[in-house]
């Protein structure tokens, strides 16, 4: 029975040569940065098998197979595998130094995971599991204020960041002025939210907001200045006095334009009469010559024998009517069928023409 046991003991031993040092199981990382993940060993001078390492990223489901993300077997290091590929090493250049750990850079949120570190050299074999959590700093702050900025009002101091692993926490302070919080001001459970009742002026300011979470901080500013009510009253006025001055002086400048527009119309159509009703006036030396001539036609049928009664007439004499009145109301002595008595208005003399026969002799 004794020798059963010691051959046990001897067993365990044997497969149990090969050490891991005891080392931290859980690790943080900054999304954007590096870790380490430490992965140390010792072998046995019984352990003489060829050294393989791998390390895996644990699948979250059970039911899921393991990925492997680097290997070290038979001297020769496999890195470009798995999901982490391109972002993962051996931190020692060769890891039968005893280091098998590994650093992986551009830490993403989805980096986030179970590791796991097995070495083997047969007959010894470890291995050990390590939590990653990789956090994102706050980013993204924005601060703004909610509410009129008057005397007397309620508003409220708002601080959020886009970015940033939970748990995130807020905190304010006043950096101008009496630079202390004012005293009517009270923060929500994240301190994200800092209201403010019955605002006064000495609450102005520039005021602060931290962001943190476990990995890092972001600060924003937001400028306070609180002024009294404005007149609402004299606002609405003036708003309704510059509303109808404007709507009196658009109707004097329609007013003008219409007008302006009837006084074109009105000189272009007396232009246009004076050309078609309006003949041109002649010169009283044409007159005086047609009603010299129409004189003589008239009586270019006289004998001989009265042409001496005649030449008394005084030919060359023209009315003064005639010429004083426009050509447009000068009578037509040519037509024959003006009337004696207007001959002798018109000064003409009266003459007696004597009758004749069929062959032309005077009766």
């Amino acid at each position: 029975m004794a020798v059963r046991i010691l051959l046990l003991c001897l067993c365990w031993a044997s497969s149990n040569a090969l050490e891991l040092d005891p080392s931290e199981f859980k690790f943080e990382g900054i999304q954007g940065g590096k870790i380490t993940l430490d992965c140390k060993f010792k072998i046995a001078p019984e352990d003489v098998g060829t050294l393989d390492i791998e390390w895996f990223l644990v699948a979250a489901d059970t039911q899921q197979a393991d990925q492997m993300i680097i290997n070290f077997n038979r001297d020769v290091v496999y890195q470009d595998i798995g999901p982490l590929k391109g972002r993962v090493h051996f931190v020692s250049p060769d890891p039968r130094d005893g280091d098998a750990s590994i650093e992986i850079i551009s830490l993403a949120e989805s980096d986030t995971g179970t590791y796991q570190c097995k070495v083997k050299k047969l007959p010894g074999s470890q291995n050990k599991k390590l939590a990653l959590t990789v956090y994102i700093k706050p980013a993204m702050t924005r601060c703004f204020i909610e509410g009129k900025q008057e005397i007397g009002k309620d508003l409220a101091l708002k601080c959020n960041s886009k970015e940033g692993s939970a748990p995130l926490t807020y905190s304010w302070q006043k950096i101008s002025g009496l630079e202390k919080l004012p005293a009517t001001a009270t923060a929500d459970p994240s301190g994200s939210v800092l209201s403010v009742k019955n605002a006064s002026q000495e609450y102005s300011g520039t005021y602060r907001c931290t962001s943190r979470n476990r990995v890092g901080t972001e600060e924003c500013l937001v400028i306070l200045s609180v002024v009294p009510t404005p007149n609402t009253a004299g606002i609405i006025a003036g708003a309704i006095i510059g509303t109808l001055l404007f709507i009196i002086v658009l109707g004097l400048l329609i007013f003008c334009c219409c007008r302006k527009q009837k006084e074109k119309k009105y000189e272009k159509e007396i232009q246009h009469e004076i050309r078609e009703d309006v003949a041109p006036p002649t010169s009283r030396n044409s007159t005086a010559r047609s009603y010299i001539g129409s004189n003589h036609s008239s009586l270019g049928s006289l004998s001989p024998s009265n042409m001496d009664g005649y030449s008394k007439a005084r030919y060359n004499h023209v009315p003064s009517e005639v010429l004083e009145r426009p050509p447009s109301s000068a009578p037509n002595f040519v037509s024959p069928k003006v009337a004696g008595p207007n001959l002798s208005r018109m000064g003409a003399i009266p003459v007696m023409i004597p009758a004749q026969n069929k062959d032309g002799s005077i009766v």
